[in-house]
């Protein structure tokens, strides 16, 4: 580590603090940062839970308002922090969470999910997990009451979303389902499981899946009848999303206009790298003769994961040599197969201390079995290097000049997949994408970014359709996707789904991708010829998670 150590600052303890409260209101997010001392339970998802955490809300932003910052690493965090402090108050006036349930981000999932990340390398392992099975119970009851309490109070999620759910529920605790797997998989990595626990382990396992379908019931018997016939949340509740999403304020009618804009130019360049495939052909017809070739196909998830781990070591072995600085711990990253079959692709940053190396997952959906390379290349740098794992990974490796909060915690998705976004167009800019399929294959993730942003704004702001028929709906919205999408119905009726139901979300990556090369050319424009884009990308990495208008005003200095 080069940087000089800095003296931790006053606003730097209320940060540290911070995180400490966060781990122990939300287990869950303690174990995805590696805090395992939370990992035998779960938070309190009940509406008197989401008191106490709003209490904690109060009283930080309290603090740090009183507090002065010391240098411009302090002026971030105090900015940063009271920001979304300030917006988590916003979202609870809104009243969101007695409507917070949707396909992939929402309780359920988070208490499923967080199995993944758990160690499960020995027996005392495995008793942690024993017991934090057998807290799945009371987490889903208090979950139940806090929906209970939307109803009580109108403020219900969308229908679609409740069905969604509940079907995803049904997969989790079938007997085939993730958590009699999950269970039935049990072995340390050394020796056998004690009898004792090993029915302990069934037993909690089957109190999990008991609860989960107790969920399951309520969302179609009282939730559903009562929930919004709309997919829509307005205007006002959307602004609060974006800003979420984004750290940013921006102007959403002129965004939309924009989006429309940025997918005609998407369609336009995929359009000649088609020709560039085979001669005269389509972008349909491009992709279908791509399809049909075994040489650009992988075959079974074992063959995928094989792939993704090589293509992603040469990359941080090429441009560790070449382009960016990457320390030793940041140069292991993970390449796995998520254990359900939701769809996605994602990734989880490194625990704190670098003992979890950061994670790129990739979830199947079922009856899937062939993946193209020429599609999915960019995909790994985007997860990968330069994408999320180096610029999350250094932020965690950055120990001596953040606080814990600034490495591992701060910053949002604008930010996040902005900068993902930014770093496939970078690949290509490197020569990484040279073959027109592998860009064709860019540009097809592009396009499906910016069509997200069409659609997001448009179905939830109620915008006319572009054909002049109506306004945006779920059903425009599949139609409008298949239309811009190159890959499977299943995955792109989740994405749909998904996006109907995390507002402000899908529009981020696109968005803050908008943001990350307007403030590069911003300062390439002020700096003239002593610009240095790596220096620039230093500079940018080494502020952690930021949002975007702290980033911009930051960097424009």
């Amino acid at each position: 580590m080069t940087e000089p150590v800095r003296t931790p600052t006053p606003i730097d303890a209320i940060a540290e603090t911070w995180v400490d409260t966060l781990a122990d209101l939300s287990p869950t997010l303690a174990t995805y940062i590696g805090r395992s001392e939370y990992n035998d339970r779960f938070g309190d998802f009940s509406p008197e839970g989401e008191e106490r955490a709003v209490e904690a809300v109060r009283s930080t932003l309290a603090a740090l308002d009183a507090a002065t910052p010391v240098d411009e690493i302090d002026e971030i965090t105090k900015t940063d922090l009271s920001g979304e402090l300030r917006l988590e108050l916003d979202l609870h006036e809104a009243r969101w969470h007695l409507r917070k349930l949707n396909v992939i981000e929402s309780p359920t999932q988070e208490i499923r999910s967080i199995f993944d990340l758990m160690p499960t390398d020995t027996v005392d392992d495995w008793s942690v997990v024993a017991r934090r099975l057998s807290a799945i119970p009371g987490a889903i009851d208090g979950y139940i009451a806090t929906l209970r309490e939307g109803i009580a109070q109108g403020v219900v999620p969308a229908r679609r979303q409740v069905a969604e759910v509940a079907v995803q529920i049904d997969r989790y605790t079938s007997d085939d389902g993730f958590f009699a797997a999950f269970v039935g998989g049990a072995a340390p990595s050394e020796g056998q499981l004690p009898a004792s626990l090993a029915r302990d382990l069934s037993d909690q396992s089957g109190a999990a899946r008991v609860a989960y379908d107790k969920l399951a019931e309520f969302m179609r018997s009282e939730l559903a009848p009562v929930a919004g016939e709309k997919d829509a949340v307005g205007r006002e509740l959307y602004a609060l999303h974006s800003r979420r999403f984004l750290g940013a304020t921006i102007d959403l009618d002129e965004t939309y206009e924009w989006g429309r804009q940025e997918l005609d130019r998407m369609v336009a360049e995929q359009t000649a790298i088609a020709n560039e495939i085979k001669a005269g052909a389509s972008v349909e017809e491009a992709v279908a003769f791509l399809e049909a070739d075994p040489s650009r196909q992988l075959v079974g998830t074992e063959a995928l994961q094989t792939w993704m781990q090589a293509t992603s070591d040469r990359a941080i072995e090429e441009l560790g040599k070449t382009h960016f600085d990457i320390a030793e711990p940041i140069r292991r990253l993970e390449c796995m197969i998520a254990p359900t079959n939701e769809g996605g692709i994602y990734y989880t940053g490194p625990t704190d201390d670098f003992s979890r190396p950061g994670r790129m997952w990739w979830s199947v959906p079922e009856g899937v079995n062939t993946f193209d390379t020429w599609r999915e290349l960019t995909t790994v740098y985007h997860e990968g290097v330069p994408g999320h794992h180096l610029q999350i990974a250094q932020a965690t490796y950055n120990r001596a000049q953040l606080n814990t909060w600034r490495r591992v915690l701060a910053g949002t998705s604008g930010h996040a997949e902005g900068w993902a976004l930014y770093a496939e167009r970078l690949m290509e800019q490197l020569g990484y994408l040279e073959d027109p399929a592998d860009r064709l294959g860019m540009l097809d993730g592009q396009r499906m970014r910016a069509a997200r942003v069409v659609l997001d704004i448009g179905v939830h702001l109620e915008k006319p359709r572009l054909d002049g028929t109506g306004t945006w709906d779920a059903d425009y919205a599949l139609e409008f996707m298949r239309g811009n999408v190159n890959m499977s119905d299943q995955f792109i009726q989740f994405e749909v789904n998904r996006y109907l139901g995390w507002p402000g979300q899908a529009p981020s990556y696109k968005v803050g991708q908008r943001i990350w090369e307007q403030v590069r050319d911003e300062v390439k424009a002020r700096e003239g010829d002593a610009f240095s884009i790596k220096q620039f990308h230093k500079r940018a990495l080494d502020m952690g998670g930021v949002g975007l208008d702290t980033l911009r005003g930051h960097l424009a200095r």
